[in-house]
């Protein structure tokens, strides 16, 4: 018979009691540690089987772009140049981006529009067999206008999504703060983080969600009572509410998933909310979920919150999608968090984070195989979680072609981990965001953080594309 048990520190993470608002207990998920039943084929050594699909124009292009940005000074300078005021001077921009254009934004984005994204996830599919995330990439908007304007252009991304065969495309993605003020959302935080504290404190505007708070999570951030949204917030707050139900009633006339990205903790409760109360409204098909929210296993109360969103949804017997990430803003939690003298949100160490990810990659895998009505986008470039997951997977016996589990990685980046992945037989997707170069200075400049570095994640892609560059010149 199998050994199961429950990890330590899984009942540590996952049953508290808070110290400010209602008592919170969570019972932990049974985790299976079992041998896999068979062998999954995720060899990510074999470098001319996992990138057979690829050009030697792609892989001449990739293996540059990939070297550019493991150099820190070379990163570092473009950086400066993209963020300068350079970019104010109209030649120099227009040089600058016509760089930019032919090397990095080529590489790690799918094109200028959605016409044009689509065709870039067409050719994929059919070379690769990988699929698309389609996204708009804009950041984020300040202003009213702004957001009707970001909104037409996620619509577009669905409109554009229906072109292309359901074998293309598994989601399109939408960031809330494109859609919905930034200042609005911090306000919105704040006072759901204060009726956490205070769960006397009314919220006249609020609609029916999940919950966004556990006992674990940080709210430094609200450290005296926020004043009520204002007669005009409040209209604010329904037009964003609109504009989401407007592509989320698109995808789901349409079939197409939608994925909610995260953001740092001073905004991810009103984003939490407004994913959660979307799910709620429109994910009426019990066997797949229409809209998805974001999980970043990096924050110490990833799986406290993950668990306590998911048993509301079994309680409410609504399906949920979640995309499972390590996250992205480090950097600016721990600043913060220091500048109000609170400890940072995210884990002390990165084994932490990917314990972290991997206890919540078990649990929501195996809630997935039991008939649960959620779906999981693995969303890792870690080659052990990539081959955790695909054991587990294994393990559980879990069909690879229903939907219910796919993993993916930027475009761009981890392409031996997706090309493993994929002839293994899972779906595998590749998020890919489209429009103007410019728009895209933002993203861009994350992306080479990311890669530069000798221990960075594309070391290994880096590594393979070398090699195989170098077996078909010398004809091997």
């Amino acid at each position: 018979m199998a050994n199961r048990f429950l990890r330590p520190n899984l009942i540590h993470r996952f049953s508290t009691v808070s110290p400010v608002g209602p008592p919170t207990t969570v019972i932990p998920e049974i985790l299976s540690f079992d041998q896999p039943k068979q062998d999954v084929d995720l060899d990510l050594s074999d470098q001319a089987r996992l990138f057979a699909s690829v050009p030697i124009s792609t892989l001449l292009r990739s293996t540059a772009v990939l070297h550019a940005t493991s150099i820190g000074p070379m990163v570092d300078l473009g950086s400066w140049l993209m963020s300068s005021k350079l970019m104010d001077t109209t030649v120099t921009r227009d040089l600058i981006l016509r760089v930019v254009k032919g090397t990095f934004y080529d590489h790690f984005c799918a094109g200028e529009d959605a016409a044009a994204a689509a065709r870039r996830v067409s050719s994929m599919y059919e070379s690769t067999g990988l699929k698309g995330m389609l996204v708009y990439g804009v950041e984020h908007a300040e202003d009213s206008g702004a957001c009707d304007e970001n909104i037409q252009k996620f619509i577009e991304t669905v409109e554009a999504a229906k072109t292309l065969p359901t074998s293309h495309l598994s989601s399109v993605v939408i960031k809330i703060t494109a859609i919905c003020p930034m200042n609005l959302l911090k306000r919105v935080s704040d006072l759901l983080r204060w009726q956490y504290k205070n769960p006397n404190f009314k919220l006249p505007w609020k609609l029916n969600s999940f919950p966004v708070f556990s006992g674990l999570s940080p709210l430094y951030h609200t450290t005296s009572e926020p004043e009520p949204l204002t007669a005009e917030e409040e209209r604010e707050l329904e037009k964003a509410h609109e504009r989401l139900k407007s592509v989320c009633k698109r995808c789901q006339e349409s079939n197409v998933p939608l994925l909610i990205d995260a953001e740092d903790t001073i905004l991810q409760p009103a984003i939490d909310y407004m994913a959660y109360w979307s799910a709620i409204m429109f994910n009426s098909d019990k066997d797949r979920p229409i809209v998805y929210n974001t999980i970043q296993a990096y924050l110490k109360d990833a799986g406290e919150r993950l668990h306590l969103s998911l048993r509301e949804s079994e309680k409410m017997n609504v399906p949920i999608g979640f995309k499972l990430v390590r996250g992205a803003y480090m950097s600016s939690e721990a600043r913060l968090a220091d500048s109000l003298g609170h400890k940072s949100p995210v884990h002390d160490t990165i084994q932490d984070t990917h314990d972290c990810y991997n206890e919540c990659m078990n649990f929501l895998m195996e809630k997935a195989s039991n008939g649960s009505g959620i779906a999981v986008i693995l969303a890792t470039h870690n080659t052990d979680s990539g081959k955790l997951g695909a054991r587990k997977a294994s393990e559980l016996g879990i069909d690879k072609e229903n939907g219910k589990i796919e993993f993916a990685q930027l475009y761009g980046m981890s392409d031996a981990l997706s090309f493993g992945l994929k002839r293994a037989g899972f779906n595998v997707s590749k998020y890919m965001p489209y429009g103007p170069v410019d728009t895209a200075v933002p993203y861009l400049i994350r992306r080479a953080y990311e890669n530069r570095g000798m221990m960075s994640t594309g070391a290994l892609d880096r590594q393979l594309m070398r090699k195989e560059l170098k077996r078909r010149v010398m004809g091997w």
